[in-house]
């Protein structure tokens, strides 16, 4: 199965067969500590390199333990929720089964996917709307080479929508990578940028080729909105 086709896409507005499967979310939760909160690029960056140390997890494939779950939930719309906590709740969230992926300023800590309805209760009672982040200075333009996630420049977006936007392109990218391309992605620790386009970059970005989220619209965007273009070398190629 093409997880790319424009018909079975999990990322669009129009129903399709995702949507009679059972449906599951990829929780992420990142540190927002009230003295010292993380850089917004950083957090988004941070959050779409957790996302692919999930993916590329010994435990998400084959007869790991996660390994099914992340096939229910790959099955049906790829939903990935971001929450933010700090102090106990942050120490709670760590006991829990995941993988705490660190960057500059961020710590973002991602878990199996769960139920829609079903989050475990440490989970569930944590912030989901409002976490809004700031860049104390503009990022710096991204290293030759790195692949880049681009943000729509027309869209306002919470951290935490933005966060799990930048998850989805970074998802799209490594699905349409070949194995090798993915273990020199994963062996590099994933290098990566997330950025916002110019209007006019942006333009030539959607016509490109190159995998684009289509948000389905569950949460701040209208559906259908193109929110991420995954701008990876490799797939500059093709």
């Amino acid at each position: 199965m093409s997880h790319t086709s424009t018909s079975d896409s999990p990322f669009q507005s129009e129903r399709n067969p995702r949507d009679e499967a059972p449906q599951f979310v990829l929780p992420l939760v990142v540190r927002v500590e009230k003295a010292a909160p993380p850089a917004r690029t950083d957090a988004l960056e941070t959050a779409a390199r957790a996302v692919l140390v999930m993916l590329a997890d010994e435990r998400s494939v084959g007869d790991g333990e996660w390994a099914q779950v992340m096939r229910d939930w790959q099955d049906a719309r790829i939903r990935k929720v971001v929450r933010r906590a700090r102090g106990a709740e942050w120490r709670r969230a760590g006991a829990l089964d995941g993988i705490t992926v660190a960057g500059k300023s961020a710590e973002v800590r991602v878990f199996p996917p769960v139920p829609l309805d079903g989050w475990p209760k440490d989970l569930a009672r944590l912030q989901v709307s409002g976490t809004e982040l700031d860049d104390p200075e503009p990022a710096e333009p991204a290293e030759p080479g790195v692949p880049v996630l681009w943000m729509n420049p027309e869209l306002g977006m919470s951290a935490g929508k933005a966060m799990a936007q930048a998850g989805h392109g970074a998802q799209l990218a490594w699905w349409e990578l070949s194995d090798e391309e993915r273990a020199a992605w994963r062996d590099a620790g994933f290098p990566l940028a997330v950025r916002t386009a110019e209007p006019g970059r942006w333009r030539e970005l959607t016509g490109s080729g190159l995998p684009l989220v289509r948000d389905a619209g569950f949460t701040e965007i209208a559906p259908g909105s193109c929110t991420v273009v995954a701008d990876h070398p490799a797939l500059r190629t093709r």
